[in-house]
């Protein structure tokens, strides 16, 4: 796996991860009928929330980013995107658990949509989210957190979820 890291997001990065999302979410989109090169950026740049929005880099590049936005009864994962060339290795895997490993010890139930037919539904039902309902463009799955420790093989460095605030420093991984 590439060395890697995740560090807070800031208003300076929303156009790199609007492009991003819609290169990533190009082909689910396309295959939906809902595909729309202007809306795809601006919705994101409409609900861009750097303070819950944390930004993958590779060898010091950006690759991704994630957000885990507080809610009422959850927590939501959304804005979860990797660049083409880097996704199956590893690195969506590890920032995933890393994020419900801090999740699991708030006792934090998390949720999330994905596009029907995403391949990315795969690695969210590995690490444990189960189908909660669908309409014909998302998938709504939800984690109930993970409450022995034995049972969670997840890393131990990860985002505080508890706060509203972005992390200061980066989690870097080999």
């Amino acid at each position: 796996m590439a060395d890697w890291g995740i560090r807070p997001a800031s208003m300076a990065d929303v156009e790199a991860v609007a492009e991003l999302r819609a290169v990533v979410l190009r082909a689910d989109l396309e295959r939906l009928g809902r595909y729309d090169e202007q809306r795809v950026r601006q919705r994101l740049r409409n609900g861009f929330a750097p303070a819950h929005t944390w930004v993958i880099e590779v060898s010091g590049a950006f690759a991704g980013c994630v957000s885990l936005r507080p809610a009422e009864d959850a927590h939501w994962l959304e804005h979860f995107y990797l660049a083409p060339h880097l996704q199956g290795s590893g690195i969506g895997t590890a920032v995933l658990r890393g994020l419900l490993e801090q999740c699991d010890r708030d006792g934090t139930l998390v949720r999330l949509n994905v596009l029907q037919g995403s391949p990315a539904r795969r690695l969210y039902e590995r690490q444990g989210f189960v189908l909660e309902t669908e309409d014909p463009v998302d998938v709504f799955m939800v984690r109930e957190p993970v409450t022995d420790p034995a049972i969670s093989s997840l890393p131990r460095s990860a985002p505080s979820t508890s706060s509203s605030t972005a992390p200061t420093s980066s989690a870097t991984r080999n």
